[in-house]
């Protein structure tokens, strides 16, 4: 009884670890990896919408400043390239993945609407 006692977390801690290696793997796996492809592409259509709306005020008000002189032109073509770069990506990760094989909850298209959403609310 002592010894139980005294290690009693270390065997509650042997027996979670054999519960977990338990387990069969692959279907958690599988789910894991298919909900955090969906959650990724998300985020990433959602932030380029965001960084879209935000770049086009930045690069409005650094055209503005740009002609009067307040700003340098470098700055304001850095702005209009980096928002370039950021629109083409879609585009860039659908070559590298080669896009016969992306399914079509992952494609990630060069509009802000995808498929043949309008914007609107129903």
């Amino acid at each position: 009884m002592r010894f139980l006692k005294n290690n009693i977390w270390t065997l509650t801690a042997l027996l979670f670890l054999f519960c977990v290696v338990a387990v069969d793997p692959a279907s958690a796996e599988a789910a894991v990896f298919t909900t955090a492809k969906k959650k990724l592409s998300d985020l990433f259509k959602n932030a380029k919408t965001v960084l879209f709306v935000i770049g086009g005020f930045g690069l409005i008000a650094l055209a503005f400043q740009a002609i009067f002189g307040k700003v340098k032109w470098p700055w304001f073509a850095a702005l209009a390239f980096g928002l370039a770069v950021v629109a083409a990506a879609g585009s860039i990760v659908n070559y590298a993945t080669d896009d016969s094989k992306v399914s079509a909850s992952a494609d990630y298209s060069d509009s802000l609407l995808g498929g043949t959403d309008n914007g609107l609310a129903n």
